[in-house]
This record gives structure tokens, C-alpha cells and sequence, in this order.
């Protein structure tokens, strides 16, 4: 008998109790829709990671003085000098740009309006390091960098805080006690990791070690690496520039971090595909079940039609074409429910996506995951009523009532 002919047998099997063979196909259906929606939001989540991440700054490291306790109290190691941005810029290999930076928590005001915020100090080269792009105005010169200018750029929450639809360029706005000229206006990076990464003012890094901070103390020092260099190698050398800057002997740890955004990066998509990877498994529990009701209603079926398979037999229809027909049988059955779920899964990802904020990412290798699924299910468990049908004796077959 050719495939054909087993095709339509079987779909006409299959449609002859549309009910129960749609309920056959429920749990199928859910598994593969669980398993496909957990695999395309983890996909979607491990993406929003890596774009939040490059919003901080691409091959970015990050060196701030150290803490540790004594006596049960959180101490601050010694913050940086001018002249360790100096050496680290001179003495290091691979680095592309460098921005030394210091911040505060600060008031600002214009006019009757005030927002509690958070002014850095640093070089123009603080907008290329961390990936900010300017909305509207221009960036800070070198003579108001020298110089210690009083103006500056801030983010879009601090200008929507204080100038509304306003026009900030040109205004002149408080900060804490000193006036500064606004100049630019960051372009929107939304949330990110941690607190509202637009909230912030700008100023030369002069300027806030004058009218701020009253030294010239460095919080912290960006860092991006040129493209061909590892980040390590440079990680390293910095480390063991500081140490030596800082005399410190062998043995003592370091009193100052040095943070990877690589790393960083790397760490957290490989827990979001770790998390993905679980959830997937647990869903993929809910295609086994579905497996084994599409194995109970074929065994129900194989006891209903065992004169039909007994009157085939005795007819002359051999025991593979047996097999193969009811083997058809539940393959479609888990293709028709993996179908759906592939359906059902592209709505609930793409509604579950919006709702929390995540790009929407199609893989092409979750469909056919999901279809391939739906596949096996249908064939592993498709088989041992497919084999029992084909081993019938055709004689008792015939006298089953």
C-alpha cells in the first residue's frame, strides 16, 4: 500500500471523532506553546541584557577605590589622584579613551523648581566612553575642561524634571549653590541597571572638584579598551600599575576594583540562558504528559477497530503497512497539536515580551524546536499501540466483539 493511501486512512481515523482527537491533541498543544514561549522570552531577555549593558559603554572598564571593614565599620580606601589617570593613560597599552569622574548627590534649581539628583564631574570623553549621545547643544571645549567652566549637559529626567518642553540651552540652573550655564542635553537611555541612568547633571571635572566636592579627588576612572586588545590583558596591567602606585606590598590585596563590563555581560546572559534552559525543561515535562495521552487514546483506539485491523489482515495487508498506519495516526495527531501550540506560543511571546518590556526575537530554531518536538512525541509514543494494532492475530481479531 503506498504512503498515500496510509495518509488518508489515517486522517479519515483521525477526523471520524474530531473531539477527541482535538483533546487528544491538547496536551501537545500546551507543551509545545510552554516550551516554545519559555525559549523565545528567555531569547528576548538575554537580548534586553546585552543592549542594556552596551548602553553603559562598549569594551568598558570601570576602576573605583576598594572597601573593607575594621571593627565593623565599612571604610573607603583612598580615592584617586590626577596624576593616577595620568600614569594609567601614559603607562597602559590598548587603551582608547580614558575619563576620570567624581559624583555627588545634589539640588538642582531653575526657577521655582527643584530636583534632587546626582552631578558628575568629568572630561568630554565621558560621553564617548559611556555610549551618550547628545539630544540637543554641544559638548564641553577644552578651555571650559581647563579652565573649570561653570556650565553644563544634563540627562533627559533632570530636564524634564525642570524645564518640561522647555527649551533648556542657554538657561542657567542652580546646582546645590552655584549657577551653571546649561549647554547640551543627553539623548534618553531609559532604565538600565540600577537607578534612572538619565537622572544626572554633567560638569567639567574641574568645576566639580571647585564648587562641589573642594578637592581634587577622583571617584572613579572609565576606562574603554581599542578593538584587538583584550580587555584582561588591560585589566591587568592597570591592576598592577595601581598597586605599584599605591605601595602595596605582595600578598596585601588590592584597595581598589576593576570591573569588567565583558564579564559582566557574559555573567548575566549566561544565567537569563541557564534560567531559560530550566524553564524549558520544566514545560518540556507537559509534552511528556501529552505524549502519554496521545499513547492511551491510540491503545483505546487499537481495542475499538480490532475487527477493522483483523478484516485488513486477513485480506492480505501486511503487518508493516498495520504499524504504519496507526504509527501515521499519532504523528498527526501530535503534528496538528504542535502546530497550535507553535501558534498559541507566538501570542502569548509576544504579549508576554511587551508586557515586560523586552524586544520581541523570532528565533527560527525555536519553531523547528518546537515542531521537532512534536514529531518525536508522535513517533515515540505512537508506537506501542502502532506495534500492538500490527501484531493482532487476524482470527481473534475477527471474533472480537
Amino acid at each position: 500500500m503506498l504512503l498515500g493511501d496510509l495518509l488518508n486512512m489515517a486522517s479519515r481515523a483521525i477526523w471520524r471523532k474530531p473531539l477527541r482527537s482535538i483533546l487528544t491533541s491538547l496536551g501537545v498543544v500546551i507543551g509545545v506553546a510552554s516550551v516554545s514561549t519559555m525559549l523565545t522570552v528567555g531569547s528576548s531577555a538575554t537580548l534586553k541584557v546585552k543592549q542594556d549593558i552596551s548602553k553603559l559603554g562598549s569594551n568598558l572598564l570601570t576602576v573605583v577605590p576598594g572597601q573593607f571593614r575594621f571593627g565593623g565599620v565599612r571604610i573607603e580606601a583612598k580615592p584617586f589622584k590626577p596624576r593616577d589617570v595620568e600614569a594609567i593613560a601614559a603607562q597602559v597599552s590598548g587603551i582608547k579613551e580614558i575619563a576620570p569622574a567624581s559624583r555627588r548627590g545634589v539640588k538642582a534649581v531653575f526657577g521655582n523648581k527643584n530636583w534632587q539628583t546626582t552631578c558628575t564631574g568629568s572630561t568630554s570623553s565621558f560621553l564617548s566612553v559611556r555610549n551618550w549621545e547628545l539630544e540637543i547643544g554641544r559638548s564641553f571645549t577644552e578651555t571650559e575642561e581647563k579652565g573649570g567652566a561653570a556650565v553644563c549637559i544634563i540627562g533627559s529626567t533632570v530636564k524634564e524634571r525642570l524645564f518640561g518642553q522647555g527649551d533648556p540651552i542657554g538657561a542657567v540652573l542652580r546646582v546645590d549653590k552655584a549657577p551653571y550655564k546649561v549647554i547640551g542635553v543627553l539623548k534618553e537611555k531609559g532604565l538600565t541597571f540600577g537607578p534612572d541612568s538619565d537622572d544626572f547633571i554633567l560638569v567639567p571635572l574641574k568645576a566639580f572638584q571647585r564648587r562641589i566636592s573642594g578637592s581634587s579627588d577622583i571617584g572613579m576612572v572609565y576606562v574603554s579598551v581599542q578593538e584587538g586588545y583584550s580587555s584582561e590583558a588591560v585589566r591587568e596591567d592597570i591592576r598592577r600599575l595601581l598597586r605599584e602606585r599605591r605601595k602595596l606590598a605582595p600578598g596585601e590585596p588590592d584597595d581598589f576594583e576593576i570591573r569588567d563590563l565583558k564579564e559582566l555581560a557574559e555573567t548575566l546572559s549566561s544565567t537569563t540562558k541557564t534560567l531559560t534552559a530550566f524553564l524549558g525543561a520544566i514545560a518540556a515535562i507537559s509534552l511528556v504528559v501529552g505524549g502519554i495521552g496521545i499513547m492511551n487514546i491510540m491503545l483505546v483506539s487499537v481495542t475499538e477497530r480490532t475487527r477493522e485491523i483483523g478484516l485488513r489482515l486477513a485480506v492480505g495487508a501486511r503487518q508493516k503497512e498495520i504499524l504504519l498506519q496507526f504509527l501515521i495516526e499519532a504523528v498527526l495527531l501530535s503534528l496538528f497539536g504542535g502546530l497550535m501550540g507553535l501558534v498559541l506560543s507566538l501570542g502569548a511571546s509576544y504579549f508576554l515580551c511587551k508586557a515586560m518590556s523586552l524586544p520581541f526575537v523570532l528565533k527560527p530554531w525555536v519553531l523547528a524546536l518546537g515542531f521537532g518536538f512534536s514529531v518525536a512525541v508522535g513517533v515515540l509514543f505512537g508506537f506501542i499501540p502502532a506495534h500492538r494494532a500490527s501484531k493482532l492475530n487476524p482470527i481473534e481479531a475477527l471474533r472480537h466483539e
